[in-house]
C-alpha cells in the first residue's frame, strides 16, 4: 500500500511550483544573447501588423522561456525563431550581422533607439509588462557600464556572431560531403530533439538573479510533477555546483541540491545540503526579513523537523526521534502551532515503528482541523484509514472515512491528495480481495486530469499514486493471463519512472513478481529461483516467501518448512496479517505433501480465523478451498463439495485465473470422489459434470500457460473418459498428457496430494 506521508516534508521552495529566491547577489547584466533577444523584440515591434495572428501567438509563447532562461548559442536561438516565423529570423540575423560587423557606435545607437519603444500615447511596449521590464533592465544595465565594459560587450557580441557563422560554414561543408539519406536522418533527429531542451543548455558562467530563479523553479517543479523531464541527477548537481561557486550563500540552490540528493538516496549529500540551506537562510537574514524576529527561530525548528524527516526516510529512527524532540522543544517555546502539528504527524510515524496507536493520529487530525490545516488533516485521515485497513475494519467504514477526506480535497483543490486517496482505495480493495473494485478505482485515477496548472509538455501524473495504481493494474492483468497487456503497462512504467527515479522500486518489485509467477506456472523453477534475489533486494519478506515456494516446488520440504517457520514468527511480530495467512497456507500444503493430513487442519483453521477476523475475504475463500481439499483427502468428499459451493463464488468473481482453474479442478475431484456411492445412472451424470468442470479448469490453466496443472487435468480427464468408455476422447487426452509429461519433470508425489 502506498505511503501517504511522503508529502509531509516542509518544502520552503515550492509555493505553487515557484521558487522564492530572495538572496542572490548577482544583478542583471547585458550579454550577447540578451542583445539578440533585444534585436528580436525590436524587429517584432517593427513587423507590427505584417505578422499573422498564428505567428504572433507562437512568438509570444516563445518569448517567456527565452527571457527567463539561461543564455544559449545564436544558432539555437535562430532555429527556435525560425520554427515560429522564418521571415523574422532572417531580419534578426541581418540586424545582428550589421551590428557585429559595424562599429561600436552602431551598438550605442541601438540602445538609444530602444527607449523609443516606451514613447508616444500608444507605446509599442508597456513599461510594466514582462517585455517592458526586460527592456528597462537591459537599458539600465547598459547605461551603468563603463567605456571598457562597453568595449568588452561589443567584442563579446562579435565573437558570439562569428562563432555562429563558423558553425554554419562547417554545417554547409558537412552537407556537401554527406549523402542525402544520411542528412535527412540527421535532420529528423535534430527536429526530434526540440528547440529548447534543458539538457542541452549549459550554464557557462554566473547566472543573473532572474535566470537563477527561473532555472531553480523549473527544476523544482519538474522534480515534483515530472521527474523524467528534469535534468539527470549528475547534470543537475553540476549546474547547482556552478551556481554555488559564484554565490555560496544562495540558500535555495542548497535546498534543490538536497532534493536532488534524495533522488539517488545519497544520505551524506542530502544531509549536508539540508543543513547548508538552513545555515544560509539564517546567515543571510532572509527569514528574519519576511517573518520579523521569529525568522531565526522558525528556521531552526523547521531545520530540525526536516532533519527528522530525512532520518526517518532513510530508516535512522533514533536520530529522527532526537531531531524531532529538538523541533518540538523550539516550536513550543515559540508557540508555533503549525510546526507542532507537523511534528505530531512525524511523531506518529516514528511511534508506528514501535507500536500501533491511533491516539496520536486522531489527536493530530483534530488539531489540524482546528488550526485550519486541511492538508495535514487529510494526510492524517489517510493514515488512519490505512492503519485500520490492516487492523481488519469493515470496508464500508473505511470508504466513508475516505469520502470525508475527499470532501476536504475537493473543497481546497488538493490535487495530490485526491490522487493519494484513489490510490489508497485501490490498495484497500486489493487487500480485501475485490479485484473488480480495485480495477475500477485504478481506471478512475488514470482517467483524471490534474487540478494543478503545469507547463505545457509536463505530465502531472508522475507521482507515487500513479506508480502504485499502474503497478496494481499490471498485476491484475497478469493474474487474468493478459501478460502482453501487463508487459505494456510495465514498459510504460519504466519510461515514466526510470530506474534512477524515486518510485522506480515499486514497478521493479511488481515486474519481478510477475516474472516469478510466470516461471513457476511454466515449471521453470531454476528461472524462478534466480528471480528470488531481486525480489529479496526490494522486499525481504516477499523474497523469503518466494524462496520457500521454490523449495516446496523442488520437493525440498525440510528447508522450505524451516524458512516458512522463521517468516511466520517475523510476520506475527510485525503484524503483517496478510503474509501470516499466506505462510500458513503454504505450511499446510507442505504437510499434505508429507502425508501429514491431520496436522494441516489446525493450521488451516488458524488461517481461516485470521482471514475472517481481518475481513480478508479472498484469503478466507482460498483457505476454505484448502479445507475442502483436506476433507477430500480425509475421505469426506460430500462435505468438501458443500463448503466448496460457499467459497467458490468470490474466487470466480475476483480471483486470479490460476486460482479459478485450481478451484474448478478441485470441484471435479470432489465430484468424482462422491460419485463412488451413487447409482450407475447418477454416477455417469456426475462424471459428465466433472468432465465439464475439468474443461473449464483446462481453459483457465492454458490461459496462464500452467503446464504442470494442465498435465494433471489431462491425466484426470483421460481416466474419466476411460471409465465412461469414450475411447477417442481418452486417446486424445492421453496423447496430450504424454507430450506434456515428456516436456516436464515428474513431481514425485501422488496426484491427489496437491491442491495447487
Amino acid at each position: 500500500m502506498a505511503s501517504v506521508h511522503e508529502s509531509l516534508y516542509f518544502n520552503p521552495m515550492l509555493t505553487n511550483g515557484v521558487v522564492h529566491a530572495n538572496v542572490f547577489g548577482v544583478r542583471d547584466w547585458v550579454t550577447p544573447h540578451k542583445m539578440a533577444l533585444l534585436v528580436l523584440l525590436s524587429e517584432l515591434g517593427r513587423a507590427g501588423a505584417q505578422l499573422g495572428l498564428l505567428e504572433r501567438r507562437r512568438l509570444n509563447r516563445l518569448l517567456l522561456p527565452l527571457l527567463q532562461g539561461p543564455d544559449m548559442a545564436l544558432s539555437r536561438l535562430r532555429k527556435a525563431i525560425e520554427e515560429c516565423c522564418p521571415h523574422l529570423a532572417g531580419s534578426v540575423h541581418i540586424r545582428l550581422k550589421l551590428m557585429a560587423e559595424g562599429e561600436l557606435k552602431d551598438m550605442e545607437q541601438f540602445f538609444d533607439d530602444l527607449s523609443d519603444s516606451f514613447s508616444g500615447t500608444e507605446p509599442e511596449v508597456h513599461k510594466t509588462s514582462v517585455v517592458g521590464l526586460f527592456l528597462r533592465h537591459m537599458i539600465l544595465a547598459y547605461n551603468k557600464l563603463s567605456f571598457s565594459q562597453v568595449y568588452k560587450l561589443y567584442t563579446a557580441l562579435q565573437q558570439y556572431f562569428q562563432k555562429d557563422e563558423k558553425k554554419d560554414g562547417a554545417d554547409e561543408n558537412e552537407m556537401e560531403l554527406t549523402n542525402p539519406e544520411e542528412l535527412d536522418g540527421k535532420m529528423e533527429k535534430e527536429e526530434l530533439a526540440g528547440p529548447l531542451r534543458e539538457e542541452e543548455i549549459a550554464c557557462s558562467g554566473p547566472l543573473s538573479q532572474k535566470q537563477a530563479e527561473y532555472f531553480l523553479s523549473q527544476q523544482a517543479s519538474l522534480l515534483k510533477n515530472d521527474e523524467t523531464k528534469a535534468l539527470a541527477p549528475a547534470s543537475l548537481q553540476k549546474e547547482l555546483n556552478n551556481l554555488l561557486k559564484f554565490n555560496p550563500d544562495f540558500a535555495e540552490a542548497h535546498y534543490l541540491s538536497y532534493l536532488n540528493s534524495l533522488r539517488v538516496q545519497d544520505v551524506f549529500s542530502s544531509t549536508h545540503s539540508l543543513l547548508h540551506y538552513f545555515d544560509r537562510l539564517i546567515l543571510t537574514g532572509a527569514e528574519s526579513k519576511s517573518n520579523g524576529d521569529e525568522g531565526y527561530g522558525r528556521s531552526l525548528r523547521y531545520a530540525a523537523l526536516n532533519l527528522a524527516a530525512l532520518h526517518c526516510r532513510f530508516g535512522h529512527y533514533q536520530q529522527a526521534e532526537l531531531a524531532l524532540q529538538e523541533a518540538i522543544r523550539i516550536a513550543q517555546e515559540s508557540n508555533d502551532h503549525v510546526c507542532l502539528q507537523h511534528c505530531l504527524s512525524w511523531l506518529y510515524i516514528l511511534e508506528q515503528k514501535i507500536f500501533d496507536s491511533c491516539v496520536l493520529l486522531e489527536h493530530s487530525v483534530n488539531k489540524s482541523l482546528h488550526f485550519g490545516l486541511p492538508y495535514l488533516a487529510s494526510l492524517g485521515i489517510q493514515s488512519l484509514v490505512q492503519q485500520r485497513a490492516f487492523a481488519g475494519k469493515a470496508a464500508n467504514k473505511l470508504m466513508d472515512a475516505l469520502k470525508d477526506s475527499d470532501l476536504l480535497h475537493w473543497k481546497h483543490s488538493l490535487s495530490e491528495l485526491i490522487d493519494i486517496s484513489i490510490a489508497q482505495k485501490t490498495a484497500i480493495w486489493r487487500l480485501y480481495g475485490r479485484s473488480t473494485m480495485a480495477l475500477q478505482q485504478a481506471q478512475t485515477l488514470l482517467s483524471m486530469n490534474s487540478l494543478e496548472a503545469v507547463n505545457v509538455g509536463v505530465q502531472q501524473n508522475n507521482t507515487e499514486s500513479f506508480a502504485v495504481v499502474l503497478c496494481h493494474l499490471a498485476e491484475l492483468h497478469a493474474e487474468q493471463g493478459y501478460f502482453a497487456a501487463a508487459s505494456e503497462i510495465l514498459k510504460h512504467l519504466k519510461e515514466r519512472f526510470p530506474p534512477n527515479s524515486q518510485h522506480a522500486q515499486l514497478w521493479m518489485l511488481f515486474d519481478q513478481k510477475i516474472q516469478f509467477e510466470r516461471a513457476m506456472n511454466d515449471g521453470r523453477y531454476h528461472v524462478a529461483d534466480s528471480l528470488v534475489a531481486g525480489i529479496t533486494a526490494l522486499n525481504s519478506i516477499e523474497g523469503v516467501y518466494r524462496k520457500a515456494i521454490v523449495l516446496k516446488a523442488q520437493n525440498q520440504m525440510s528447508e522450505a518448512h524451516r524458512l516458512l517457520q522463521k517468516l511466520l514468527i517475523h510476520c506475527q511480530k510485525i503484524k503483517n496479517t496478510e503474509m501470516v495467512i499466506r505462510v500458513l497456507l503454504c505450511i499446510a500444503e507442505l504437510y499434505w505433501r508429507s502425508s501429514c493430513h491431520t496436522i494441516a487442519l489446525p493450521v488451516l483453521l488458524q488461517a481461516l480465523a485470521l482471514a475472517r477476523e481481518y475481513s480478508l475475504q479472498y484469503l478466507a475463500s482460498e483457505t476454505v478451498l484448502n479445507l475442502a481439499f483436506s476433507q477430500l483427502i480425509l475421505g469426506i468428499p460430500e462435505q468438501a463439495l458443500n463448503i466448496l459451493h460457499m467459497a467458490i463464488e468470490p474466487v470466480l468473481a475476483h480471483g486470479a485465473v490460476l486460482d479459478k482453474g485450481c478451484a474448478m479442478f478441485l470441484v471435479a475431484k470432489c465430484q468424482v470422489a462422491s460419485a463412488a456411492s451413487y447409482t450407475p445412472q447418477k454416477k455417469i451424470e456426475a462424471l459428465e459434470s466433472a468432465i465439464l468442470n475439468l474443461n473449464e479448469a483446462k481453459t483457465y490453466f492454458a490461459k496462464v500457460d500452467c503446464k504442470e496443472q494442465l498435465r494433471d487435468v489431462l491425466y484426470f480427464q483421460a481416466r474419466l473418459f476411460h471409465t465412461l468408455g469414450r475411447t477417442q476422447e481418452r486417446n486424445k487426452c492421453a496423447m496430450l498428457f504424454r507430450q506434456l509429461h515428456q516436456e516436464l519433470p515428474a513431481h514425485g508425489v501422488p496426484l491427489i496430494n496437491a491442491f495447487k
